[in-house]
C-alpha cells in the first residue's frame, strides 16, 4: 500500500485497518465451558431432598436406578443417596450414560446465551452497519473484557470482530445488489472510500467493484441438548452442520473454504434459521425427516456412501460391510469409514447410525457418547410413534 493512500485513512479507520483480521470461520472448542467446584456431597444431597432452587444449575444428578439425570428441583420421587451421582454439567452427566428427564427437562437453558450476549446481538442486528464500541458496552452495563471473552469463546473472535464480519458480510450484499460503492462505504461506518477498500479487501481479497463472484457462506452458532454446534450455509443450502468441539472441525472448514474459494462469516439466512428450528423438533422428538437443502462437495464415492447414509431408516443401524456391499465395494470397509469420516453434516447425513458388524459402536467425531444419546433418542422416538421409514434424500 503507498503512503498517500495510508494517509487518507482517518484514524478510526486506520485502527480498523489494523485490527482487522481474516474471520475465524468456526467456533473454538470452548464448549463444554471452565472447570465447576462442586458443593460437597451431603450439601448436594440436602439440597436435592428439600428441591432447593438456589442450586439450580449448579449440579446436576444422576439416578443409578433409573438410568435418569435431573435437576436439583426435579418433583420425581428422592432417590436414597447410594442410587445417586452428582454432576457439574448436564453433559457430563449425558457422557456418564444418564438420559434427561422428563419431567423436570434438565437439558432446557442449558448453555443458551445469557440475556446480556442476546441483547447485544440484537442490537448488531438491528444495526449491523454501525459501530459498537466499549463505552457504549460500558453503557449497558456490560464488560468489554466480559463480552470478548464469551464471544472469543463461543464464536471463535473477539466481540468487535464478530461486529466488524457482520458489517462486512452486509456491505458485501449492498454491493451485489449494485449500490454504489462509496456510499455503501459511508453507510457502514467508513469515513473514506480507501479505508472502505482496504478493509473489504483484506476480508473478500478482491476489491469491492470484483465482489459479485465472491462466494461467501454464513456461519451460526445453534444450541443442542449434546452441546453447541455450527452451521454453515448460502442461499442454496447447508454445507456444514458439526459439533463445536468435533476434532477435525477447524481442518473440515478450511478444506471447505480452499475448495469453494469461499469466505466465511457470522450471519443469518432462510437455510440457517430452518435448520435451527428443525434440530430444534428433532430434538424435542417431533421430526424424523429433516428438509433443509444439502449442498455437499465430494468425490463420486464420497456422495455415494454418503447418501447410502441418509438412507438408513431412523431408528435403525447398518454396519461399515453393509455400506462397503450397497454401494459394489465389498471389502472396502475401511474407504467407506474414510468417507464416512468426512461428512461435514452431523445428524443430517446420519453417520451415527454406522456400527461395527457385530452391533458395537465404534468412531463418531462428535465422541461416543453423543453416538450412543443420538441412537438411544431415535430408537426411542421411532418406538414411541413407530413411523414409517424415513431418511433424508441427497
Amino acid at each position: 500500500m503507498n503512503r498517500k493512500r495510508r494517509g487518507e485513512r482517518s484514524l478510526a479507520e486506520e485502527s480498523e485497518f489494523r485490527a482487522q483480521k481474516s474471520v475465524d470461520d468456526h467456533a473454538d472448542s470452548g464448549y463444554p465451558g471452565p472447570m465447576h467446584t462442586l458443593p460437597s456431597p451431603s450439601t448436594m444431597y440436602r439440597a436435592l431432598l428439600s428441591r432447593d432452587t438456589s442450586y439450580d444449575g449448579v449440579f446436576w444428578v444422576g439416578v443409578r436406578t433409573t438410568g435418569i439425570f435431573c435437576r436439583p428441583t426435579c418433583t420425581a420421587k428422592k432417590p436414597q443417596r447410594k442410587n445417586v451421582e452428582f454432576f457439574a454439567t448436564a453433559q457430563q452427566a449425558l457422557h456418564a450414560g444418564y438420559r434427561p428427564c422428563k419431567r423436570c427437562r434438565p437439558m432446557d437453558g442449558v448453555d443458551r446465551a445469557p440475556a446480556w450476549v442476546k441483547r447485544i446481538l440484537d442490537k448488531v442486528e438491528r444495526a449491523p452497519t454501525g459501530r459498537i464500541t466499549d463505552a457504549d458496552l460500558r453503557s449497558w452495563s456490560i464488560d468489554p473484557a466480559r463480552a470478548r471473552r464469551y464471544f472469543k469463546e463461543h464464536y471463535g473472535m473477539t466481540f468487535q470482530a464478530y461486529h466488524r464480519a457482520r458489517r462486512m458480510g452486509a456491505a458485501l450484499a449492498a454491493v451485489r445488489q449494485g449500490q454504489g460503492i462509496d456510499a455503501v462505504g459511508l453507510r457502514h461506518g467508513f469515513e473514506s472510500s480507501s479505508g472502505f477498500r482496504d478493509a473489504f479487501e483484506r476480508v473478500f481479497g478482491c476489491a469491492p467493484g470484483n465482489s459479485r463472484e465472491t462466494k461467501c457462506l454464513l456461519a451460526r452458532w445453534l444450541d443442542t441438548p449434546l452441546g453447541g454446534m455450527v452451521a454453515v450455509a448460502d442461499d442454496q443450502g447447508l454445507f456444514l452442520l458439526e459439533f463445536v468441539d468435533r476434532r477435525g472441525l477447524e481442518t473440515q472448514i478450511r478444506a471447505l473454504r480452499r475448495r469453494l474459494a469461499c469466505t466465511i462469516l457470522p450471519g443469518d439466512n432462510g437455510h440457517l434459521a430452518g435448520i435451527a428450528e428443525e434440530l430444534s423438533q428433532y430434538f424435542e422428538g417431533n421430526l424424523t425427516r429433516f428438509t433443509i437443502p444439502l449442498v455437499l462437495p465430494g468425490t463420486p464415492f464420497q456422495l455415494d456412501v454418503w447418501k447410502r447414509l441418509t438412507a438408513i431408516p431412523f431408528g435403525a443401524t447398518r454396519s461399515y460391510s453393509d455400506l462397503a456391499e450397497q454401494i459394489g465395494c465389498s471389502g472396502g470397509q475401511r474407504a467407506v469409514g474414510r468417507a464416512n469420516g468426512e461428512n461435514r453434516i452431523a445428524i443430517l447425513i446420519p453417520c451415527h447410525r454406522v456400527v461395527r458388524s457385530d452391533g458395537t459402536l465404534c468412531g463418531y467425531g462428535g465422541g461416543l457418547w453423543r453416538k450412543k444419546w443420538l441412537l438411544d433418542h431415535e430408537r426411542g422416538v421411532r418406538a414411541a410413534t413407530l413411523p414409517a421409514k424415513s431418511g433424508y434424500s441427497v
